[in-house]
């Protein structure tokens, strides 16, 4: 179970809010559990939520003079680990009303990523018990052991928020799932469990899951997206500079789902750069096209160093961090593509 999932520093500066707002917003969340253990009836308990004013809400600036969002889908979308400094404080998971990483969230994943849904969606994110970074690659039987045991319960906290969200919020919307890094993680669990060869099927648009290994031989009705336009299917990509694999993608048995978020297209696996409509990158009110190729190579997704002022800097191959951000208008765009075939479906 030893998975390389760091987030190196420059790639946290990068491609996530800066750390003052975590501060300047770490007394806002008001929780009725002392333990943290979410109640989801309780919008505290979500990071986004169509019925409150949140990060997931923002557009970037470039984007607001054409953005017309639509409330006939839900989009039900699962964070990444934001639970990653060295001591474990409440654990191997964390804690729900945990104010600080809280705010951490909203001000990087839920604010760079779930944003990019906005427009075709009610976004539903869930806080949750989520698993510490370091579980991801235990070095003992006893860490194996207690790592499975956080996944579970992070999982379980996942699959909550989603039941009480079918139950009390989705009344027959069409429903996108999105995630990325251990979001994916839950979001495969919680894909196979809901809606592989079930009733829940013909309700998925897509699912958009980066940031993780997905065996798609697991899935018997939900496939990779071949074309743009495929709805009922799922995408994915692992963004690393090209040439470089890491040690563990070696490793790994079998294929892996990898989509290029550019051509969306099975049949045309390498897009270069000048196709790129635009990243989000630091400053989120600052679009730069042309920034990112996407390449797939075996099971993961290449590029040159993308192109931004400062670029000739950045040393590291692992753009994890990136995998939403680096084709920020490329994947909105598609999703509109998306939902506009299944409407018509």
């Amino acid at each position: 179970m030893k998975i390389l999932h760091s987030l190196p520093l420059l790639l946290i500066l990068l491609f996530a809010a800066c750390s003052p707002k975590y501060n300047r917003y770490s007394g806002n969340y008001r929780f009725t559990s002392a333990e943290g253990a979410p109640d989801y009836t309780q919008l505290d308990y979500w990071a986004a939520h169509p019925y409150k004013k949140d990060p997931s809400d923002s557009v970037p600036e470039p984007l607001r003079a054409g953005y017309r969002p639509d409330s006939m889908v839900d989009v039900f979308f699962i964070h990444p680990t934001t639970y990653t400094a060295d001591e474990k404080k409440t654990g191997w998971n964390a804690r729900t009303d945990d104010a600080e990483l809280n705010a951490k969230t909203d001000y990087s994943p839920i604010l760079y990523q779930a944003s990019i849904f906005n427009e075709v969606g009610r976004i539903f994110a869930p806080r949750y018990r989520q698993t510490h970074l370091s579980a991801y690659y235990p070095r003992t039987k006893e860490d194996t052991i207690a790592a499975l045991n956080a996944f579970n319960l992070a999982y379980s906290d996942v699959k909550n928020a989603f039941l009480y969200y079918l139950q009390n919020e989705n009344k027959g919307r069409p429903i996108i799932i999105a995630s990325h890094s251990q979001g994916s993680t839950h979001a495969q669990r919680l894909l196979l469990e809901f809606f592989d060869n079930t009733l829940l099927y013909n309700k998925l648009v897509a699912a958009y899951i980066p940031g993780m290994y997905v065996n798609t031989e697991k899935f018997v009705t939900i496939r990779p997206c071949l074309t743009p336009q495929q709805t009922g299917c799922m995408v994915g990509w692992r963004t690393y500079r090209e040439g470089y694999i890491p040690e563990f993608v070696e490793k790994e048995k079998g294929s892996s789902l990898v989509t290029n978020p550019i051509t969306w297209d099975s049949s045309r696996p390498a897009a270069d750069r000048f196709e790129n409509k635009g990243a989000v990158l630091l400053k989120f009110n600052k679009l730069i096209p042309q920034s990112t190729a996407a390449i797939i190579h075996n099971r993961v997704l290449w590029t040159p160093r993308p192109v931004f002022f400062g670029s000739s800097l950045y040393k590291t191959e692992n753009y994890h961090a990136g995998d939403f951000n680096l084709y920020y208008v490329n994947v909105r765009e598609n999703l509109q593509v998306r939902l506009s075939a299944f409407w018509k479906k």
